[in-house]
């Protein structure tokens, strides 16, 4: 990203934006990779489009750890879990703009219209995302939905192959998000389909106005908003990818928010009366994904010899100045089913390169480490942290070539399996364990791009989805247990870290949380004089 020209360059355009009292500025560090959400997997994306132009059926309310009514103003379950059937709420407006005037508000045909271009591929809309639905594929909604049922105006049913007690927790994520059947059909009458990716209608408390590619995204507040219109008239994601600037600009007044801070800046900040900051635990793993179809990373030996050789406690001091607890599996040991007996890998060169010679390789190898060129909350440093694992990785005789490449392209190339060593990371979006497992590291995700350790295992594949299958927790639990038993053994991730989610803001803001899932919720902030 050309950072430095972009940060000169906008500066000036943002001042007089913030001396209007009710336009709230965010320094985000990304672009989006478009604005259809259904098609990435990027918590960027998501931030960009479903968090603030869209709503759900339902949504996972963090605070009380509940799903709460969206667009679905109540549903029922039936006895046997194999039948949601939903009430819509009525009177919901999506977005008037330059481009499009609704002529109706929100009805069933849209939820439908949101879920058959995902589920069927004769859909005319299927084709029109040309990397699939990664989401939706790899939390296998193709093979669980059986059909969608429209009952009336504002009342449907899904019915379901077979029971899964992540389903409904599964419609809060961003790629559930509603769209306007009317306004899709009105792009496919006119040749533009692509055109939903650019210019984005939904439901949610902004209504999408322009983007900039590596500069800008603004928006403005939705008048008719059925949550209430936001505190604020106006959004802007001020799009700097460099920590250091994001922090420049807060302190000058050119932002109101700045996201994913580094460690450093959060402690700079303590002194500053105009600054505070604001945190929570975040739902988040931080790793290097092996790809198990790279030999010699398809030998368990090997990869098990690369977590013994990192220094995972020299990289939490050095690249999140010890504000994130040391990572051992998938998901935080606050989930329910962590495996407590499963204690990670201590840091053990000689034992590493034991097992390397057991593997043949006694000589070591050459691989290579992908990593992003911007800091992030799960990669605060990308920098140092591949620098630090190249480093451990030589001394038992691994030599890995870093290779630093624009995030989009890094994802689009990671998810093709393309990689050898992969720093990511992953967000889970409602707090149930299964939302790591199924993504990271079911069969099916390999197909969408998410399993980024490139490993289908018939036996694990089998635990993860027997998971879902029954709502006792206990029962889930052991699964799961066994699952990230098999996980650990076979050492698909190098885990580093679970951060502090933390984001600075100016005093005049208020309203304003983190999210431990990296969610973002504009609607009730406001700008105090």
């Amino acid at each position: 990203m050309r950072l430095a020209a972009l940060a000169l360059l906008f500066a000036p355009l943002l001042s007089p934006l913030l001396a209007q009292a009710a336009t709230l500025s965010v320094c985000t560090e990304a672009s989006p990779d478009g604005f259809d959400v259904v098609q990435y997997n990027s918590l960027t994306t998501t931030n960009a489009s479903a968090d603030v132009l869209m709503n759900r059926l339902v949504e996972f309310d963090a605070a009380s750890g509940k799903l709460l009514p969206s667009l679905a103003q109540s549903w029922e379950i039936a006895e046997d879990g194999l039948s949601y059937s939903f009430t819509l709420r009525q009177g919901v407006d999506f977005h008037s703009t330059d481009y499009f005037t609704p002529s109706r508000p929100l009805t069933t045909d849209d939820v439908l219209f949101s879920f058959q271009r995902m589920l069927d591929p004769a859909h005319p809309w299927h084709k029109v995302a040309p990397s699939g639905y990664p989401h939706a594929q790899s939390m296998q909604l193709p093979s669980l939905i059986q059909h969608i049922d429209k009952l009336d105006e504002h009342r449907l049913r899904f019915t379901l192959n077979r029971p899964d007690a992540t389903f409904l927790a599964t419609l809060s994520m961003g790629f559930a998000s509603i769209y306007s059947a009317e306004y899709a059909a009105q792009l496919l009458a006119a040749g533009t389909p692509e055109q939903l990716n650019k210019q984005p209608i939904g439901t949610g408390p902004f209504v999408f106005k322009r983007f900039q590619k590596d500069a800008m995204v603004r928006y403005s507040a939705n008048p008719t908003y059925f949550a209430g219109t936001p505190a604020v008239d106006d959004l802007l994601f001020a799009i700097t990818p460099d920590a250091n600037v994001r922090l420049q600009k807060l302190r000058r007044g050119e932002c109101h928010i700045a996201l994913s801070p580094k460690p450093l800046d959060v402690q700079a900040i303590s002194a500053d009366d105009q600054l505070k900051s604001v945190h929570t635990a975040a739902f988040m793993t931080a790793f290097v994904g092996l790809n198990s179809q790279h030999p010699p990373l398809d030998n368990p030996l090997v990869r098990q010899a690369i977590n013994l050789a990192f220094d995972k406690a020299s990289y939490l001091k050095a690249v999140f100045d010890n504000s994130a607890e040391a990572a051992n599996g998938p998901y935080p040991p606050t989930t329910w089913s962590y495996a407590t007996e499963l204690p990670g890998y201590a840091h053990d060169p000689q034992k590493a390169r034991t097992l390397l010679a057991e593997a043949g390789l006694a000589d070591g190898f050459r691989t290579t480490i992908w990593t992003r060129p911007s800091g992030s909350l799960l990669n605060p440093n990308p920098s140092l942290g591949a620098q630090l694992l190249q480093a451990d990785l030589a001394a038992i005789g691994i030599q890995a070539e870093i290779r630093v490449i624009e995030w989009g392209e890094l994802i689009r190339r990671a998810k093709a399996g393309e990689h050898d060593l992969l720093f990511m990371g992953w967000a889970g979006d409602n707090g149930d364990p299964d939302n790591f497992l199924t993504p990271q590291f079911a069969c099916a995700s390999l197909e969408s791009g998410l399993n980024f350790a490139r490993y289908c295992d018939p036996t694990l594949d089998k635990l993860i989805a027997a998971g879902k299958t029954t709502s006792d927790q206990a029962q889930r639990s052991q699964l799961y247990r066994a699952a990230q038993k098999i996980i650990h053994e076979q050492a698909l991730w190098l885990p580093l870290a679970h951060p502090t989610a933390y984001a600075l803001t100016r005093k005049e803001v208020e309203g304003y949380q983190v999210s431990p899932f990296g969610r973002q919720d504009f609607a009730k902030v406001r700008l105090n004089p």
